[in-house]
Protein backbone atom coordinates (compact mmCIF):
# COMPACT_ATOMS: atom_id res chain seq x y z
CA UNK A 1 0.00 0.00 0.00
CA UNK A 2 1.37 3.41 -0.89
CA UNK A 3 1.59 6.44 1.36
CA UNK A 4 -1.29 8.85 1.57
CA UNK A 5 -1.55 11.27 -1.28
CA UNK A 6 -1.35 14.99 -0.68
CA UNK A 7 -5.13 15.21 -1.02
CA UNK A 8 -5.49 13.04 2.09
CA UNK A 9 -3.29 15.20 4.32
CA UNK A 10 -6.15 16.55 6.49
CA UNK A 11 -6.93 12.98 7.57
CA UNK A 12 -3.46 12.07 8.79
CA UNK A 13 -4.09 13.04 12.39
CA UNK A 14 -7.33 11.03 12.35
CA UNK A 15 -5.46 8.02 10.95
CA UNK A 16 -2.77 8.40 13.60
CA UNK A 17 -5.27 8.77 16.46
CA UNK A 18 -7.13 5.67 15.31
CA UNK A 19 -3.94 3.68 14.87
CA UNK A 20 -2.49 4.42 18.32
CA UNK A 21 -5.95 4.06 19.88
CA UNK A 22 -5.96 7.47 21.52
CA UNK A 23 -9.08 6.50 23.46
CA UNK A 24 -7.00 3.95 25.38
CA UNK A 25 -5.58 6.82 27.41
CA UNK A 26 -8.44 5.73 29.68
CA UNK A 27 -6.19 3.01 31.13
CA UNK A 28 -3.89 5.50 32.89
CA UNK A 29 -5.71 8.84 32.97
CA UNK A 30 -8.12 8.05 35.85
CA UNK A 31 -5.17 7.10 38.06
CA UNK A 32 -3.41 10.36 37.24
CA UNK A 33 -6.54 12.32 38.13
CA UNK A 34 -6.97 10.39 41.40
CA UNK A 35 -3.29 10.98 42.24
CA UNK A 36 -3.73 14.69 41.56
CA UNK A 37 -6.67 14.94 43.96
CA UNK A 38 -4.81 12.96 46.61
CA UNK A 39 -1.72 15.17 46.37
CA UNK A 40 -3.50 18.52 45.99
CA UNK A 41 -2.95 20.96 48.89
CA UNK A 42 -6.16 21.61 50.79
CA UNK A 43 -5.87 25.38 50.35
CA UNK A 44 -5.79 25.41 46.54
CA UNK A 45 -8.29 27.74 44.91
CA UNK A 46 -10.69 26.20 42.36
CA UNK A 47 -8.94 28.04 39.53
CA UNK A 48 -5.52 26.82 40.61
CA UNK A 49 -6.76 23.24 40.99
CA UNK A 50 -8.48 23.25 37.59
CA UNK A 51 -5.42 24.78 35.93
CA UNK A 52 -3.14 22.08 37.28
CA UNK A 53 -5.61 19.35 36.36
CA UNK A 54 -5.81 20.72 32.83
CA UNK A 55 -2.03 20.60 32.47
CA UNK A 56 -1.94 17.07 33.88
CA UNK A 57 -4.50 15.86 31.33
CA UNK A 58 -2.63 17.63 28.51
CA UNK A 59 0.68 16.07 29.56
CA UNK A 60 -0.89 12.63 29.99
CA UNK A 61 -2.38 12.58 26.49
CA UNK A 62 0.81 13.98 24.94
CA UNK A 63 2.99 11.47 26.79
CA UNK A 64 0.88 8.50 25.75
CA UNK A 65 0.80 9.74 22.15
CA UNK A 66 4.61 10.00 22.22
CA UNK A 67 5.01 6.50 23.67
CA UNK A 68 2.62 4.89 21.21
CA UNK A 69 4.18 6.63 18.22
CA UNK A 70 7.63 5.46 19.31
CA UNK A 71 6.19 1.95 19.53
CA UNK A 72 4.55 2.07 16.11
CA UNK A 73 7.63 3.53 14.42
CA UNK A 74 10.09 1.18 16.12
CA UNK A 75 7.95 -1.88 15.33
CA UNK A 76 6.68 -0.97 11.87
CA UNK A 77 8.76 -3.64 10.08
CA UNK A 78 7.89 -6.27 12.68
CA UNK A 79 4.22 -5.28 12.51
CA UNK A 80 4.25 -5.63 8.72
CA UNK A 81 5.20 -9.32 9.07
CA UNK A 82 2.53 -10.06 11.69
CA UNK A 83 -0.92 -10.76 10.19
CA UNK A 84 -2.61 -9.27 13.28
CA UNK A 85 -0.76 -5.95 13.02
CA UNK A 86 -0.02 -5.68 9.30
CA UNK A 87 -2.83 -3.16 8.81
CA UNK A 88 -1.36 -0.67 11.28
CA UNK A 89 -0.77 2.67 9.63
CA UNK A 90 3.03 2.70 9.56
CA UNK A 91 3.33 -1.02 8.83
CA UNK A 92 0.91 -0.78 5.91
CA UNK A 93 2.33 2.49 4.56
CA UNK A 94 -0.88 4.45 5.20
CA UNK A 95 1.38 6.83 7.09
CA UNK A 96 5.06 7.10 6.27
CA UNK A 97 7.93 7.38 8.73
CA UNK A 98 8.27 11.12 8.10
CA UNK A 99 4.65 11.63 9.15
CA UNK A 100 5.41 9.66 12.29
CA UNK A 101 8.48 11.66 13.17
CA UNK A 102 6.62 14.94 12.77
CA UNK A 103 3.78 13.74 15.01
CA UNK A 104 6.27 12.24 17.45
CA UNK A 105 8.21 15.47 17.86
CA UNK A 106 4.99 17.48 18.10
CA UNK A 107 3.70 15.31 20.96
CA UNK A 108 7.04 15.57 22.77
CA UNK A 109 6.98 19.35 22.37
CA UNK A 110 3.44 19.55 23.76
CA UNK A 111 4.50 17.43 26.74
CA UNK A 112 7.58 19.55 27.49
CA UNK A 113 5.61 22.79 27.18
CA UNK A 114 2.85 21.41 29.40
CA UNK A 115 5.40 20.30 32.00
CA UNK A 116 6.97 23.75 31.87
CA UNK A 117 3.56 25.27 32.55
CA UNK A 118 3.69 23.99 36.13
CA UNK A 119 6.80 26.10 36.67
CA UNK A 120 5.60 29.19 34.85
CA UNK A 121 2.14 29.33 36.42
CA UNK A 122 2.53 27.50 39.74
CA UNK A 123 6.22 27.73 40.63
CA UNK A 124 6.79 23.96 40.48
CA UNK A 125 9.74 23.26 38.16
CA UNK A 126 10.05 19.55 38.94
CA UNK A 127 7.86 18.46 35.99
CA UNK A 128 9.95 20.52 33.57
CA UNK A 129 13.22 19.18 35.00
CA UNK A 130 12.03 15.58 34.64
CA UNK A 131 10.18 15.92 31.31
CA UNK A 132 12.92 14.49 29.09
CA UNK A 133 13.79 11.59 31.45
CA UNK A 134 10.08 10.71 31.64
CA UNK A 135 9.79 10.68 27.83
CA UNK A 136 12.85 8.45 27.62
CA UNK A 137 11.47 6.08 30.27
CA UNK A 138 8.06 5.59 28.68
CA UNK A 139 9.60 5.13 25.23
CA UNK A 140 12.05 2.46 26.40
CA UNK A 141 9.35 -0.22 26.60
CA UNK A 142 9.04 -0.35 22.83
CA UNK A 143 12.49 -1.91 22.48
CA UNK A 144 12.46 -4.38 25.38
CA UNK A 145 10.61 -7.16 23.55
CA UNK A 146 13.72 -7.63 21.47
CA UNK A 147 15.78 -8.87 24.41
CA UNK A 148 13.67 -9.73 27.50
CA UNK A 149 10.37 -11.39 28.32
CA UNK A 150 10.07 -8.91 31.20
CA UNK A 151 8.86 -6.37 28.61
CA UNK A 152 5.39 -6.53 30.20
CA UNK A 153 6.80 -5.29 33.49
CA UNK A 154 8.49 -2.46 31.61
CA UNK A 155 5.15 -1.43 30.12
CA UNK A 156 3.59 -1.55 33.57
CA UNK A 157 6.39 0.65 34.86
CA UNK A 158 5.80 3.15 32.07
CA UNK A 159 2.11 3.53 32.94
CA UNK A 160 2.89 3.49 36.66
CA UNK A 161 4.74 6.77 36.15
CA UNK A 162 1.37 8.49 35.60
CA UNK A 163 0.17 8.71 39.26
CA UNK A 164 3.67 9.59 40.47
CA UNK A 165 4.06 12.29 37.84
CA UNK A 166 0.62 13.71 38.60
CA UNK A 167 1.38 13.79 42.33
CA UNK A 168 4.73 15.46 41.69
CA UNK A 169 3.07 18.04 39.49
CA UNK A 170 0.42 18.80 42.09
CA UNK A 171 2.57 18.81 45.25
CA UNK A 172 6.08 17.26 45.31
CA UNK A 173 6.11 17.01 49.12
CA UNK A 174 3.19 14.56 49.06
CA UNK A 175 5.39 11.89 47.46
CA UNK A 176 7.76 12.17 50.41
CA UNK A 177 5.15 12.43 53.14
CA UNK A 178 2.79 9.67 52.02
CA UNK A 179 3.16 6.14 50.65
CA UNK A 180 -0.24 6.23 48.92
CA UNK A 181 0.93 7.10 45.43
CA UNK A 182 3.79 4.63 45.62
CA UNK A 183 1.34 1.84 46.39
CA UNK A 184 -0.91 3.13 43.60
CA UNK A 185 2.02 3.12 41.15
CA UNK A 186 2.87 -0.43 42.19
CA UNK A 187 -0.71 -1.50 41.65
CA UNK A 188 -0.80 0.09 38.18
CA UNK A 189 2.53 -1.51 37.21
CA UNK A 190 1.40 -5.02 38.17
CA UNK A 191 -2.14 -4.63 36.83
CA UNK A 192 -0.90 -3.37 33.45
CA UNK A 193 1.78 -6.06 33.25
CA UNK A 194 -0.87 -8.68 33.97
CA UNK A 195 -3.24 -7.59 31.25
CA UNK A 196 -0.39 -7.00 28.78
CA UNK A 197 0.55 -10.66 29.21
CA UNK A 198 -3.04 -11.49 28.24
CA UNK A 199 -2.79 -9.18 25.22
CA UNK A 200 0.47 -10.85 24.15
CA UNK A 201 -1.25 -14.22 23.97
CA UNK A 202 -2.59 -13.18 20.58
CA UNK A 203 0.97 -13.05 19.23
CA UNK A 204 2.37 -16.14 20.93
CA UNK A 205 3.24 -18.06 17.75
CA UNK A 206 4.42 -15.00 15.84
CA UNK A 207 6.70 -13.88 18.68
CA UNK A 208 8.31 -17.29 18.74
CA UNK A 209 8.81 -17.37 14.98
CA UNK A 210 10.22 -13.82 14.97
CA UNK A 211 12.52 -14.51 17.95
CA UNK A 212 10.77 -11.86 20.04
CA UNK A 213 10.61 -12.10 23.80
CA UNK A 214 7.35 -12.20 25.74
CA UNK A 215 5.98 -14.20 28.65
CA UNK A 216 3.62 -16.19 26.37
CA UNK A 217 6.48 -16.95 23.96
CA UNK A 218 8.69 -18.05 26.84
CA UNK A 219 6.19 -19.98 29.00
CA UNK A 220 3.37 -20.87 26.61
CA UNK A 221 -0.35 -20.15 26.93
CA UNK A 222 -0.87 -21.95 30.22
CA UNK A 223 2.21 -20.55 31.91
CA UNK A 224 1.43 -17.02 30.75
CA UNK A 225 -2.13 -17.21 32.05
CA UNK A 226 -0.91 -18.26 35.51
CA UNK A 227 1.72 -15.51 35.55
CA UNK A 228 -0.96 -12.97 34.62
CA UNK A 229 -3.15 -14.25 37.45
CA UNK A 230 -0.27 -13.94 39.90
CA UNK A 231 0.47 -10.40 38.81
CA UNK A 232 -3.17 -9.45 39.28
CA UNK A 233 -3.34 -11.03 42.74
CA UNK A 234 -0.36 -8.94 43.88
CA UNK A 235 -1.82 -5.87 42.14
CA UNK A 236 -5.04 -6.33 44.12
CA UNK A 237 -3.03 -6.58 47.35
CA UNK A 238 -1.28 -3.31 46.46
CA UNK A 239 -4.69 -1.74 45.82
CA UNK A 240 -5.80 -2.65 49.32
CA UNK A 241 -2.64 -0.98 50.63
CA UNK A 242 -3.60 2.17 48.71
CA UNK A 243 -6.94 2.15 50.51
CA UNK A 244 -5.28 1.70 53.89
CA UNK A 245 -2.60 4.36 53.29
CA UNK A 246 -4.92 7.38 53.09
CA UNK A 247 -7.90 7.86 55.39
CA UNK A 248 -9.75 9.94 52.81
CA UNK A 249 -10.25 6.83 50.71
CA UNK A 250 -13.35 5.62 52.46
CA UNK A 251 -16.40 3.43 51.84
CA UNK A 252 -16.88 4.27 48.16
CA UNK A 253 -13.28 3.34 47.39
CA UNK A 254 -13.71 0.12 49.35
CA UNK A 255 -16.77 -0.77 47.26
CA UNK A 256 -14.82 0.08 44.09
CA UNK A 257 -11.97 -2.19 45.19
CA UNK A 258 -14.43 -5.04 45.70
CA UNK A 259 -15.84 -4.40 42.22
CA UNK A 260 -12.33 -4.39 40.77
CA UNK A 261 -11.62 -7.72 42.44
CA UNK A 262 -14.73 -9.13 40.78
CA UNK A 263 -13.74 -7.66 37.42
CA UNK A 264 -10.26 -9.17 37.58
CA UNK A 265 -11.78 -12.56 38.37
CA UNK A 266 -14.23 -12.10 35.48
CA UNK A 267 -11.31 -11.23 33.19
CA UNK A 268 -9.55 -14.49 33.91
CA UNK A 269 -12.74 -16.56 33.86
CA UNK A 270 -13.56 -15.09 30.44
CA UNK A 271 -10.10 -15.98 29.20
CA UNK A 272 -10.30 -19.49 30.63
CA UNK A 273 -13.72 -20.17 29.11
CA UNK A 274 -13.35 -18.45 25.73
CA UNK A 275 -9.65 -18.66 25.04
CA UNK A 276 -8.55 -16.63 22.03
CA UNK A 277 -12.12 -15.42 21.47
CA UNK A 278 -12.16 -13.83 24.93
CA UNK A 279 -9.02 -11.74 24.49
CA UNK A 280 -10.78 -8.55 23.37
CA UNK A 281 -13.18 -8.48 26.30
CA UNK A 282 -10.49 -9.51 28.80
CA UNK A 283 -8.02 -6.89 27.61
CA UNK A 284 -9.98 -3.84 26.49
CA UNK A 285 -13.45 -3.81 28.01
CA UNK A 286 -12.83 -5.09 31.53
CA UNK A 287 -9.60 -3.17 32.12
CA UNK A 288 -11.12 0.08 30.91
CA UNK A 289 -13.88 -0.38 33.48
CA UNK A 290 -11.31 -1.13 36.22
CA UNK A 291 -9.50 2.18 35.75
CA UNK A 292 -12.69 4.24 35.52
CA UNK A 293 -14.29 2.66 38.60
CA UNK A 294 -11.21 3.18 40.76
CA UNK A 295 -10.45 6.66 39.51
CA UNK A 296 -14.03 7.89 39.92
CA UNK A 297 -14.68 6.32 43.32
CA UNK A 298 -11.35 7.44 44.79
CA UNK A 299 -11.74 10.97 43.46
CA UNK A 300 -15.23 11.30 44.94
CA UNK A 301 -14.03 10.06 48.32
CA UNK A 302 -11.17 12.57 48.37
CA UNK A 303 -13.30 15.51 47.22
CA UNK A 304 -16.33 14.87 49.41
Amino acid sequence: MTSLSSNARPNRFVVMARDIKLAHSIFALPFAILAAFLAAPSNLSPSSLSGRLGLIVLCMVAARTWAMLVNRLADRRIDARNPRTASRAFAAGTLNARDGWVMLLASALVFVIGAGGFGVFFGNWWPAALAIPVLAWIAAYSFTKRFTWLCHIMLGGALAASPLAAGLAMQPAYLVESSTLWWLAGMVALWVAGFDVIYALADLEFDRSANLRSIPARFGWGGAVWISRGLHVVAFAALIMVWRADGRLALLTGVAIAIVGGLLIAEHVTLAKRGQRGLHMAFFTINGIVSCVLGLAGSIDVLF
